[in-house]
């Protein structure tokens, strides 16, 4: 796979800095011939004993006579194709061709050399007189141009580095964004599954190195062939027939590089992987740091974290040894190359002859100024060589961080939007489950299929109703709940919000309604005033600051220096468990939703916090359908409760009132007397805790204000289920082996 071409989509936007670029390119590689093709001048000014404008006539005469024998030849030819003609009319096919062939090689030669002789001709007419008539003044006019030509090209090397690093980063900022808002429209399994680690090492790692390669391919891939071109094209001036010679090792070069290019993009795709898990060490070791201290297991962080890097390391030495075969490579054949087209051009002008067993390899006698100049032309390709041999192992670790980002942006969402949305009105009637099977994904291509998560689960719940929706761990309560604002999509069955199936409404109208109250609560690092209006974003500031009233967020921000206004941290870090659970209720209460979600809400707040919220909630549930996710339920749950619902193993066994759910399902009643027998063997929550400062007066007050665990507390509705499950004992016998225990 090569990603590379797609990211023309992102270049072209910035085409005219790419054009200007290539325009500045040539330049350099137009220079940079000018400059050594100045050797020409240099050494027939040191090695010619004779004034400039004599040399220039004594080659314009030689010129002339070449092409005086040149038509002689050509003429020749014409009248041997007419004694051909007249002799053996018939079977002069293959004698005619042999010399059609010469014939068109001599006009060739013929054409070259009436181009030179024009040249010749406009130099000494144009530029002989205006030049020093004394050798040394001529030299040293020669490297002065030399210089001016060397120095203007260091000029346009600059300016197009410049414009290729603008060009880069401009495109790289839309591949990010592109990239995150293709991430963005994954499903959360999808980005669960991927994990935070993997994530930014695509964001930081493949970009970078992705970054080097655009680079790469804007600047030197463009400008060093370009220098290469113009040496050849210099190289071919002087004498085609040697410089095509030095071409023969081409193909084997390429096939060479061929090899080496698919190992070396093999290796990088493993490397990125190892950078990974290195990223993925990381975040686990900075995230836990205080399990990690409190449990002294700094010593096998480390050796994880060397194992990850000794594992990085050696992955990354194959490519280095592997980049290390390209430079050595290029240049000893790129020296071969030069080779075989100055070999025999010392042997043509030693032996003053211009053909090799009999093979004719240049048109006219070359001069010892003519070999000189083919060898710094063809010498000046080996440096454009070299310099790209060092850039092929980034180009093919580039293509590989390219195949992984867009791998990640090619990735579907397992949540489709529908293709013809029906409108959702405010959530008014019933909320149904019905009949639903949902299994986690497994985690890569190669890992174990998962055991299914939810089986056959039915359930209907009427506008406003507060469920409790119990269980223990693993038992699919938080699963359940989360297919309502499609966080996931059962396998199979269907979720309907007053008769309309989610799955035909638009996502963000159905989440429009829907507010989350996580356990683990989510802030982020901004002021407490942009964490609550994260919930409504439109909201008025008297509209924020009613719900931070509403949850009792001004309880402790207003005992801060910038009150509202106050950074929360990274993650909230500067607040306590109880106060960013507050924020994250307040967030809620703006969003004014027709459906609340709690996800073990308080189940890490201090007592305080957890009294506080609860009164909160005694208001703001009245007219919501809520779902509180609990494995235990506690006297303030049941104050606020309509039914409940128990699920175990990914089944709902039990849906009613709590005295209903009591009397007829073991596993509530485990669950329930569980918290009771807790509640009487620990001495007080404040005592067992170690709470914030800023708490620590109003715990103590709210934990001798909690209320004693009663057998059967007065909820706040006694509606009779509208669905019960059949439980799989028959309540009588439930209820007499238990009067019997």
């Amino acid at each position: 796979m090569n990603s590379f071409p797609r990211l023309i989509q992102y270049v072209w936007p910035h085409r005219r800095k790419f054009y200007l670029s290539v325009v500045f390119a040539v330049l350099v590689a137009a220079l940079w011939g000018l400059s050594l093709s100045a050797a020409y001048p240099i050494i027939t000014v040191l090695f010619e004993d004779k004034p400039l404008d004599k040399y220039v006539g004594d080659l314009i005469a030689k010129t002339k006579d070449s092409i005086e024998k040149g038509e002689q030849k050509v003429d020749q030819r014409q009248d041997q194709l007419r004694e051909l003609d007249a002799t053996n009319p018939r079977d002069s096919d293959r004698e005619r061709i042999k010399i059609l062939r010469r014939q068109s090689n001599e006009q060739s030669s013929l054409g070259t050399a009436q181009y030179k002789l024009m040249v010749l001709e406009w130099l000494r007419a144009k530029v002989v007189p205006k030049l020093p008539k004394d050798r040394f003044d001529l030299l040293a006019v020669v490297l002065a141009i030399q210089l001016l030509a060397t120095l203007a090209k260091g000029f346009c090397e600059y300016v197009q580095d410049n414009l290729i690093a603008q060009l880069v980063e401009l495109s790289l900022m839309g591949v990010r964004k592109d990239c995150l808002r293709r991430v963005l429209k994954l499903d959360y399994q999808s980005v669960s599954l991927k994990g935070t680690p993997k994530l930014m090492s695509h964001f930081t790692n493949d970009m970078t190195v992705m970054a080097n390669g655009l680079r790469l391919m804007g600047g030197k891939l463009v400008q060093e062939p370009l220098k290469a071109v113009v040496c050849i094209i210099g190289a071919m001036l002087v004498c085609w027939q040697l410089t095509l010679l030095s071409l023969l090792t081409a193909p084997v070069v390429a096939i060479v590089f061929a090899r080496i290019g698919s190992s070396l993009k093999r290796h990088s795709h493993r490397m990125m992987d190892s950078m990974t898990r290195l990223y993925k060490t990381l975040e686990e070791t900075f995230d836990g740091y205080k399990v990690v201290t409190a449990f002294s297991a700094a010593p096998r962080h480390r050796r994880r974290f060397h194992r990850d890097s000794k594992d990085y390391y050696e992955r990354s030495v194959k490519i280095a040894r592997l980049d290390a075969l390209t430079g050595p490579i290029t240049e000893t054949m790129a020296w071969v190359a030069a080779y075989l087209a100055l070999l025999p051009g010392c042997y043509l002008v030693l032996r003053g002859t211009t053909d090799i067993w009999g093979i004719r390899l240049t048109s006219g006698q070359l001069g010892i100024n003519d070999l000189g100049a083919l060898y710094v032309m063809l010498a000046g390709v080996i440096d454009p060589a070299r310099k790209l041999s060092t850039t092929y192992a980034k180009l093919k670790r580039a293509g590989a961080a390219a195949d992984r980002i867009f791998e990640l942006m090619d990735e579907k969402t397992k949540i489709e939007a529908p293709a013809s949305p029906a409108e959702l009105p405010r959530h008014s009637v019933s909320i149904e489950f019905d009949n639903i099977h949902f299994a986690y994904a497994r985690s890569g291509p190669t890992g174990a299929a998962r055991p299914a998560a939810l089986e056959g689960v039915s359930l209907k719940v009427e506008a406003g109703e507060v469920i409790a929706v119990v269980g223990e761990n693993g038992s699919g309560k938080s699963t359940l709940v989360n297919l309502l604002p499609r966080l996931y999509d059962p396998d199979f069955g269907s979720i309907r919000i007053d008769g309309i199936d989610i799955r035909q409404v638009p996502l963000a109208a159905l989440r429009d309604q829907i507010a989350v109250v996580t356990q683990e609560t989510v802030l982020f690092d901004d002021t407490i005033y942009e964490n609550i209006r994260y919930g409504r974003p439109g909201a008025s500031r008297p509209e924020i600051e009613d719900a931070a009233a509403r949850s009792y967020v001004t309880r402790f921000f207003d005992q801060m220096p910038d009150g509202i206004q106050t950074r929360v941290g990274e993650k909230g870090g500067r607040l306590s468990g109880g106060q960013r659970q507050r924020v994250a209720l307040a967030r809620a209460i703006l969003r004014n939703p027709a459906v609340l979600i709690l996800d073990e809400a308080t189940s890490a707040t201090d007592a305080q916090s957890e009294r506080l919220i609860h009164e909160a909630l005694l208001t703001f549930v009245e007219g919501r359908t809520t779902f509180l996710i609990t494995h235990a339920v506690t006297p303030s749950v049941l104050e606020l409760i309509d039914k409940v619902a128990v699920m175990d193993h990914g089944r709902l066994v039990a849906y009613g009132t709590h005295q209903q759910v009591l009397a007829t399902c073991p596993i509530y009643e485990r669950l329930f007397h569980a918290r009771g027998r807790r509640a009487n063997e620990a001495p007080s929550e404040s005592t067992a805790r170690n709470e914030r400062p800023d708490d620590a007066r109003s715990d103590a007050a709210g934990s001798q204000q909690r209320p004693e665990i009663l057998p059967l507390p007065i909820t706040r509705g006694m509606r009779l289920a509208v669905q019960a499950p059949p439980s799989d004992r028959d309540p009588t016998e439930e209820r007499r082996r238990r009067e019997a225990s």
